[in-house]
């Protein structure tokens, strides 16, 4: 568990927030600029001393202003990647992840510099040095030093802001082997929900310094109460398992949560019982009175509408679906609302394209 209660006051912002976090897997710190992301991760860090302030993370406490204890930044056992990787330009790459590793006694050591680099995918540039990688390769070799701190907790500012659309698609999956084999838990800086939904299991959402939502990725997405369904980008996260796979298409078959539902998704191989997380946008979720089968639209989801609220456009709707327990928001027009007469408990149908699951 992480606990970060905090008051903090600049000209012109204040960050105030009480906080308790898993203390494994991915929590994403999420907003707009200037929302106090960086801010609060820089407190937990000891880079800003926190007002008045309490930070434990597990059985540690960092600080906590009425017994007047504060940990130095250097003595807290986290590692921290900024959006530019601050590499040593004139050590190699081996040379930059070792001045990591000699921070931590050997007896200390959780993570090794074998398991860092398969981790992250760089043995091959450890004779190299950082003027001579991509933005991407930097950001895997400053991550990877990161992680030989053997750090209790790892803090990510916007890791990927630096990089291209190209470089993100190429580190993403390195981000994705963290969570999935490292039991370290990570809190995440990000104002992209796409990479929230693809790497988050808990999300805080933060506006003008003050906590919004803090909750499950999934749930927290899903609700109407909050501004991120109201972006372009607004979605659902479903998690579910691998039932088939279908070679000739290259359409792969998710097993919803607890259901006998399924949807279709372009996808390579996946072997059968294997966990896969997508995103659903609710641009791309359109909705129907019956079931049309003869269709290039290959989800249809039986579903039930549980609530409408209006959009940022004024001619669209935004409406909260149930697909036997898997949420689901699809945004339409006014105009489609109306003649299908959507109404809070109405049957439905989801459809739902298999080429616009992002997987």
């Amino acid at each position: 568990m992480i606990q970060a209660r905090l008051k903090l006051n600049y000209s012109g912002f204040a960050l105030d927030v009480d906080l308790q976090l898993p203390g494994r897997g991915v929590t994403a710190l999420f907003g707009h600029s200037g929302s106090g992301k960086t801010t609060c991760l820089r407190c937990i860090a000891g880079l800003e001393r926190a007002d008045r302030g309490f930070i434990q993370v597990n059985d540690e406490v960092w600080q906590d202003s009425e017994r007047q204890i504060f940990v130095a930044p250097h003595k807290r056992a986290l590692g921290y990647v900024f959006q530019e990787a601050s590499l040593f330009s004139h050590l190699s790459v081996q040379a930059n992840l070792e001045f990591g590793l000699k921070r931590i006694p050997k007896p200390q050591r959780r993570v090794d510099m074998a398991h860092a680099t398969a981790l992250l995918g760089i043995g091959h540039l450890l004779d190299r040095h950082p003027q001579h990688l991509s933005g991407g390769e930097r950001q895997r070799v400053g991550i990877a030093r990161a992680l030989l701190t053997s750090p209790k907790l790892l803090l990510m500012d916007e890791p990927l802001a630096a990089l291209d659309s190209q470089r993100k698609n190429e580190i993403l999956p390195y981000l994705q082997r963290l969570h999935d084999e490292l039991d370290i838990p990570v809190l995440y800086v990000s104002h992209s929900q796409d990479e929230v939904a693809r790497l988050a299991d808990h999300i805080v959402l933060l506006s003008q310094g003050t906590a919004l939502a803090s909750g499950p990725v999934g749930q927290t997405l899903a609700r109407l109460d909050l501004p991120l369904a109201l972006g372009d980008d607004a979605g659902v996260v479903i998690e579910g398992k691998v039932s088939d796979y279908d070679t000739h298409y290259q359409l792969l078959t998710l097993q919803l949560p607890e259901t006998h539902l399924h949807i279709r998704v372009a996808h390579t191989p996946l072997e059968p019982g294997q966990a896969l997380r997508c995103k659903v946008q609710a641009r791309d979720v359109s909705l129907s009175l019956h079931n049309v089968e003869h269709s290039s639209i290959l989800n249809r989801l039986p579903v039930t509408v549980i609530s409408e609220m209006s959009a940022d456009n004024a001619a669209h709707v935004l409406v909260r679906l149930d697909a036997a327990g898997t949420a689901l928001l699809a945004r339409i027009t006014r105009y489609s609302r109306d003649q299908l007469q959507v109404h809070p408990g109405q049957q439905l149908w989801a459809q739902i394209k298999a080429v616009a699951v992002l997987a």
